[in-house]
């Protein structure tokens, strides 16, 4: 077989691509990684101390997914800034029911925690600077040529075009892929005629370590406990769902005005709103791929699907699924198989492929469930939230979902291996 210039070139350097990267060099250091990144990327430009910002941008992480981070070494670092949610409560306004989680009845720290994407960032950089992963940035993926034993790839750099041969192309570009819509890719797109508008807010009462999820006439709301990791506060993400016409309204409000109609919406649960940050809106369309594997090439994260925020899962979906593919690469490398070779590839899929449906069909049902105001299904979605409060089998269902642990666990490590920090938890 002909050696490559490299056995992994992963296009792109954000959280999917970087905690790929991370895992790669953690489980299978053999195998040498380039990872393709837009923006530059130096030792130096990385500070020596992070300031939470007040607007910061924030992922939830759902329990599962700290199980991920500590199995890759990276969880005692990240926690440092990662904010529990103890409790999690949903509510449909306007309407009688409402379900309660808490982690002490699942004998867990926590249910998930929210934690500032720069802060995320920067911990894998720290991370992947002490391996050998290759940095090629800034630079991009601008062509892929399929060989008989692997791609060869154009990348576009300061110094020109140069090219790249490896056993597989994994695109990580995120939601709104150039390359995968390069390569020729078909995307199953489902526009829900709402954006996302996200936020950091202050209110009155302290959180609690509490989750919002609000259903209302107009769309879901979520509020999510951000800030000290230690002691609850009083600032919350916000994820708030609307129409254009009314986006388009907010947004031209003062920031008093912006509160106000906050409030009308969300309720008094957490007081008096006091303090809306920079916001900021993207438009919401579930995106899927069904095919997200050929030779030599796999898209993951959000360039293979993009989920609808309401239920928090877009990052812990991807998550899994890039554990999934370094499962899938151990045993290829195992059985001295191609890493790009099609039934390599499509085995991921397959491994994959059930977690995603059903993680796709929650997260877009109860947009549709809770999307409409017929009062025979209001009636039946309500008595569906309060007896999740009465059925025990039902209601740790739920939390399963929620937390991450629906689906097997990847074996992302040989067996009878383990992480120090994973090993050092327990």
């Amino acid at each position: 077989m002909k050696q490559h210039d490299t056995d992994i070139i992963i296009a792109g350097g954000g959280l999917a691509g970087a905690t790929l990267a991370l895992a790669l060099a953690r489980t299978l250091p053999q195998l040498r990684v380039t990872v393709v990144e837009a923006f530059p990327l130096s030792p130096e430009a990385l500070p020596e101390s992070y300031q939470p910002s007040y607007d910061a941008r924030s992922t939830a992480l759902a329990w599962g997914s700290r199980l991920i981070f500590e199995e890759l070494g990276l969880w005692r670092r990240l926690s440092e800034h990662a904010t529990p949610i103890r409790h999690i409560h949903v509510s449909d306004r306007g309407h009688f029911g409402a379900t309660r989680l808490n982690a002490a009845d699942h004998r867990q720290e926590a249910l998930g925690y929210v934690a500032d994407n720069r802060w995320m960032g920067l911990c894998l950089m720290r991370e992947l600077l002490q391996t050998g992963v290759v940095w090629e940035a800034p630079a991009e993926v601008t062509g892929m040529q399929p060989l008989p034993d692997g791609v060869c790839v154009t990348l576009g750099t300061k110094n020109g075009e140069q090219e790249l041969t490896a056993q597989c192309l994994v695109v990580a570009d995120g939601g709104r892929s150039g390359l995968r819509e390069k390569l020729g890719f078909r995307v199953d797109e489902q526009a829900y005629d709402q954006y996302a508008l996200i936020a950091n807010v202050s209110t009155a009462n302290c959180h609690h370590y509490t989750a919002y999820e609000r259903f209302t006439d107009a769309g879901p709301m979520a509020l999510l406990p951000h800030g000290s990791p230690t002691r609850a506060g009083n600032t919350a993400a916000l994820v708030w769902t609307l129409n254009s016409d009314a986006l388009e309204e907010l947004l031209s409000l003062s920031d008093e005005d912006k509160c106000h109609r906050l409030q009308q919406r969300f309720g008094w649960r957490l007081g008096r709103f006091t303090r809306i940050g920079e916001c900021s809106h993207y438009p919401l369309t579930l995106k899927t791929v069904d095919e997200s594997v050929r030779p030599g090439i796999v898209l993951v994260g959000n360039a293979a699907h993009t989920l609808h925020p309401v239920a928090g899962q877009g990052f812990n979906l991807a998550l899994r699924g890039l554990m999934a593919l370094v499962e899938q690469f151990r045993m290829a490398a195992e059985r001295q198989q191609a890493l790009g070779s099609l039934a390599v590839l499509k085995s991921y899929q397959n491994r994959h492929r059930q977690d995603w449906q059903q993680t796709v069909r929650f997260s877009d049902s109860l947009i549709q469930l809770f999307g409409t105001d017929l009062p025979l299904v209001t009636t039946a979605r309500d008595a569906g939230l309060m007896g999740l409060d009465l059925l025990p089998g039902a209601k740790r269902w739920f939390a399963r979902q929620a937390m991450g642990l629906g689906g097997r666990r990847a074996q992302i490590r040989a067996p009878g291996t383990e992480s120090t920090e994973r090993s050092n938890h327990e």
